[in-house]
Order: C-alpha cells, then sequence, then structure tokens
C-alpha cells in the first residue's frame, strides 16, 4: 500500500497532473477537506465519468471537470481579503435564518470567496477571505501554527492567577486541554474595565471565549487584532481590503506553498 502511494505521489509530480481534490480547490471551489466531500458524494466528474475516489490524478488544463454538472474552470486571479468583521454577522456563506453574513458586506460579482476558519457571530475582527482553498487549507491546519491575537475586554477583577493559568494551559469544558499561550495585561482604556491581549496559535471552536470563562473572567467583547500577520488596524467595522502582493505571499511563505 505504501508504494503505491508512493507511486502516486511520483506520477502527481509529472507534467501538470494534481490530485483532483486539489484541483478542486485550486479553482476556488472550497477548501480541500470540503471537495473530498464533493468526490465521495459522487458529484464530481472528469470528463464526463462521475468519480469518487481521492486519489484519481487530472491535468486541469486538459480534463473536463464538472461539479454538479457545471463545469469549473480555475479562477483567472486569485482573491484574497481582509475584512473587519462586525458584531451580529454570522461568518457563513449563507444562513438559513437570514442573518447577514460576512459574505453580505463584501462586494465583488463574480468572485465566490469563503472564510478562512471562522469567528462566532458576536467576535469582531480580522477574518481572512479568499478563493484559493489549497493556502485557506494550509493555514487552517495545525501543523502549520498560524497565529492569531485577540484583545479581550473584562469586567474587574482580573487577578493574575487567572493569566497564569489562562497562558499555561486551560482545560475547556468539553474536555479540551489547551496550549500554552501568551496572555498580556493592556493599559486600562475605559472606567471599569481591564483589557487582555491573547496571542495563540491554535483554532479550537470558540476558544478564547472559553478560555476566560474557565478561568472565571467575565467578558465583555471580543476582537480578534490579527490573524496570519494580518491586522485590522486602520479597517473600520465591516469594511474590507484586497491584501497587497507582499502579504499573499507572507502568507503562502507561512503555510510553506
Amino acid at each position: 500500500m505504501k508504494e503505491r502511494e508512493r507511486v502516486s505521489r511520483r506520477d502527481a509530480e509529472k507534467g501538470n497532473r494534481v490530485r483532483l481534490q486539489k484541483a478542486l480547490a485550486s479553482a476556488g471551489l472550497a477548501s480541500r477537506r470540503h471537495a473530498e466531500t464533493y468526490i465521495l458524494d459522487r458529484r464530481v466528474s472528469v470528463n464526463g465519468v462521475i468519480v469518487d475516489r481521492l486519489g484519481t490524478l487530472v491535468d486541469p488544463d486538459v480534463d473536463e471537470l464538472r461539479v454538479d454538472g457545471e463545469l469549473l474552470t480555475a479562477p483567472r486571479r486569485l482573491t484574497y481579503v481582509l475584512l473587519n468583521k462586525p458584531r451580529d454577522a454570522v461568518t457563513t456563506a449563507f444562513d438559513p435564518e437570514g442573518r447577514r453574513t460576512v459574505i453580505d458586506l463584501i462586494e465583488l460579482p463574480g468572485v465566490r470567496l469563503f472564510p478562512v476558519g471562522r469567528l462566532d457571530r458576536y467576535t469582531t475582527g480580522a477574518l481572512l477571505l479568499t478563493d484559493d482553498g489549497e493556502l485557506a487549507a494550509r493555514l487552517l491546519h495545525p501543523r502549520y501554527k498560524v497565529e492569531k491575537r485577540y484583545v479581550l475586554r473584562l469586567r474587574p477583577p482580573v487577578p493574575d492567577t487567572a493569566l497564569e493559568h489562562m497562558a499555561a494551559g486551560t482545560e475547556l469544558e468539553d474536555g479540551h486541554l489547551t496550549q500554552p499561550c501568551e496572555v498580556l495585561r493592556l493599559p486600562e482604556r475605559h472606567p471599569g474595565e481591564c483589557s487582555l491581549e491573547v496571542r495563540l496559535r491554535e483554532g479550537h471552536k470558540r476558544q478564547v471565549r472559553l478560555m476566560a470563562q474557565a478561568c472565571g473572567l467575565k467578558l465583555i467583547s471580543l476582537h480578534r487584532v490579527a490573524f496570519a500577520g494580518l491586522s485590522t488596524q486602520g479597517l473600520a467595522p465591516g469594511t474590507w481590503r484586497r491584501l497587497r502582493a507582499g502579504e499573499v505571499i507572507m502568507l503562502r511563505q507561512l503555510a510553506q506553498l
């Protein structure tokens, strides 16, 4: 079996042949993991033949790829957008309850973006959106240890013991033990409030909120000030901008692409 996998990898390196799920992700369909689901659900065809094997090799420049019968073509230019997500926007492309989504905030006709990771409805701040599925998958993978920075506004008291507990690793209510992280006490800006900056390199669901809760802290608001080195500085809530070329290069280096 291992020998077969080695042969498959060598084949994929020849010419423009790549694994089908990578071709789908590179075309902006979804992340590679979601692309695998499309294949296993028999929704993808190659040159008119339904394919349900993840190891299938294709040449995106030659083979005809279709998803649900719709011809898939690689975008000429990949799009990378940084959004300063406002409160009450949900991190999804479509919400069955009709709530405002992060996609609704970005006006780019003809571009099919998806968010890289999630921020819950009440968390604000840095959110990357792109149609580069390969990059998105790597930035979310624990292997690459992408840094996220959050500012927490809290009601006092905030004892040093709570900060030490949070920094050393916190057991959440679902049993997950967080990795050690950096916790900094920030200067007071508002009477009756305290602020912390938390820097971590993992992405457990609602992690920072649950960490604060586990340490007995009363959270007023949570804002992600930076994701993978991309900062919300200069971006008003609900506004966005395209990434600069140097920022895209930085992200691809971070993801070892």
